[in-house]
């Protein structure tokens, strides 16, 4: 059986069309602005919250019916309109354009399926049923967020801070990959979670340390 390709964009600066003003285009919205996305809203009509954002300035609001004119420059489109042919026919010009579309709960007119998203800091867990079933992704997603909890998040970033000066002083590939492997496994883990920072920095200072030593 085929499957979808999943995959992370890079949305910044991007323009992201979303296609509709009520509720569920507001949540859209709201993950757009979060990835960073310039994202215009295209609809008669506009939600509370849209106008806020509107009013702020964060989005372009677009007070008008659908036309394929509103896909130029565009790179990703989200159909949340509650009119089915205005969705289909958004759905039918991206893919004739090339531009990949997500029509909301209508897997058919989709090119791509947003996922229920488990978010802590530069972590991100993505869980997708390639549209069979988004309330089962939705459970698996709850699941997910009492087991991995901030910490997780916080020592991502700890790592990503740690990973140019590792890749600047430990220049042998294997010795490097065998670091990173320690200090994301258990070892770095637990001293991360269980340490006040200024022993647990000292303790990975070690570690690194002894990696160096390999070197030479």
């Amino acid at each position: 059986m085929e499957q979808f390709y999943p995959v992370y964009l890079d949305l910044r600066g991007r323009k992201a069309l979303v296609v509709g003003g009520g509720k569920v285009a507001g949540r859209k919205v709201e993950r757009l602005l979060s990835c960073g996305a310039q994202v215009v809203v295209l609809s008669p009509a506009l939600a509370p919250m849209l106008q806020e954002l509107a009013g702020a300035g964060k989005i372009e609001y677009l007070q008008h019916s659908y036309d394929p004119c509103h896909l130029e420059g565009v790179f990703l489109v989200i159909g949340a309109s509650s009119d089915h042919e205005t969705n289909r026919r958004v759905a039918e010009d991206c893919f004739s354009r090339n531009i990949p579309v997500n029509i909301v709960d209508i897997p058919p007119l989709c090119s791509f399926y947003v996922p229920s998203l488990v978010s802590r800091g530069p972590l991100s867990i993505a869980i997708s049923t390639a549209g069979k079933s988004p309330a089962f992704a939705r459970l698996l997603r709850e699941q997910l967020e009492g087991l991995y909890g901030p910490i997780y998040g916080e020592f991502t970033d700890y790592l990503g801070k740690l990973r140019p000066r590792i890749l600047r002083e430990i220049s042998d590939p294997q010795q490097r990959k065998a670091l990173f492997t320690e200090l994301a496994g258990e070892t770095g883990f637990n001293l991360y979670k269980t340490l006040p920072p200024p022993e647990r920095d000292r303790q990975i200072e070690e570690i690194i340390e002894r990696y160096r030593e390999r070197r030479q």
